[in-house]
């Protein structure tokens, strides 16, 4: 693909190997728990339906502090037990709505969970699968998940929670959980998991076989936008699904096939502090020294934006 490896390269000085070094990033975070993530959560779980739904409570629940939001995700598996799978489709609203009341996380809490639940149940019962209902709203000429995304946020939220909540209309209640690519928020909760389902290596555990590697849209976060600005992956300044799409694209016209391969190992360089940004010494100390181009201003990515 010479023409997006271009366009790619016309953003940045000549003469980088951005990809090797990516590359060599990589492999360095490739590993079995190299780093604190909720991904190692879901791999304590040998089962493709247990992981496809506690995938989807961790990756709901990944905003805020790491720790924070460990400690969330293990408040939900002490509720839930060994089979998250058999939980979710044995689940009865009058039965169990209650045993999540003390669970808070954040600006959602234990009805919301229940919310959550109840959903994920009623896509189960409908569809077989998560990735079922899913791929119901994927079409075959897809380039990516955005019109997927889509779909599967607002039939979700077409959903009957008033088994949870009665006549309440909480905000943003349980459709937080579920973020559209038409509200310009980045998804990034929800790339997240389906980066997690999709990809196969040491960190993601493909389960899921309908949806392409080729097809995903980086997770948008701080880290990702901070250093792909530093990398010129976007020329961008708002944080939003079309940086996100943005940055996915540059990535795609280095890895034609898997282009967020590079996410986990990106966020987590951010997240160590790892790269020269913002620092005295610049990037001498930065695995990606000589193809980064830091720049002084920070951005502001808000956890309501998804």
């Amino acid at each position: 693909m010479p023409g997006r490896r271009n366009d790619v390269e016309r953003r940045r000085k000549p003469g980088h190997n951005l990809r090797s070094g990516l590359d060599t990033l990589y492999d360095a975070f490739n590993a079995n728990r190299s780093v604190a993530d909720p991904v190692w959560i879901v791999r304590r779980f040998d089962r493709p339906d247990d992981q496809e739904v506690i995938g989807f409570m961790a990756s709901a629940l990944a905003f805020g502090r790491v720790q924070s939001v460990l400690n969330a995700i293990d408040g939900m598996l002490a509720v839930i037990g060994p089979s998250p799978a058999g939980f979710v489709r044995d689940f009865t609203p009058a039965r169990d709505r209650d045993r999540f009341k003390h669970l808070v996380h954040r600006w959602t809490n234990g009805a919301d969970f229940a919310a959550l639940v109840w959903v994920l149940h009623q896509m189960i019962r409908q569809s077989g699968s998560i990735e079922n209902f899913f791929a119901e709203g994927l079409g075959d000429t897809d380039v990516d998940v955005s019109q997927a995304l889509q779909s599967f946020s607002t039939r979700a939220l077409a959903l009957d929670v008033s088994a949870i909540y009665g006549r309440k209309r909480p905000k943003p209640g349980v459709a937080y959980f579920f973020s559209r690519p038409s509200s310009g928020g980045a998804c990034k909760r929800l790339n997240l998991y389906l980066r997690w389902m999709v990809r196969d290596d040491k960190v993601d555990l493909g389960v899921w076989t309908k949806v392409k590697p080729a097809q995903l849209i980086v997770p948008l976060d701080t880290h990702i936008i901070r250093v792909g600005k530093c990398l010129r992956l976007t020329s961008l300044k708002s944080p939003g699904w079309r940086m996100a799409a943005d940055i996915t694209r540059s990535l795609r016209a280095l890895d034609g096939h898997d282009p967020i391969k590079f996410d986990f190992s990106i966020c987590h360089l951010g997240m160590m502090n790892g790269c020269g940004f913002g620092k005295k010494a610049g990037d001498a100390r930065c695995p990606l020294k000589g193809a980064c181009f830091p720049e002084p201003a920070r951005p502001d990515l808000r956890d309501s934006k998804g």
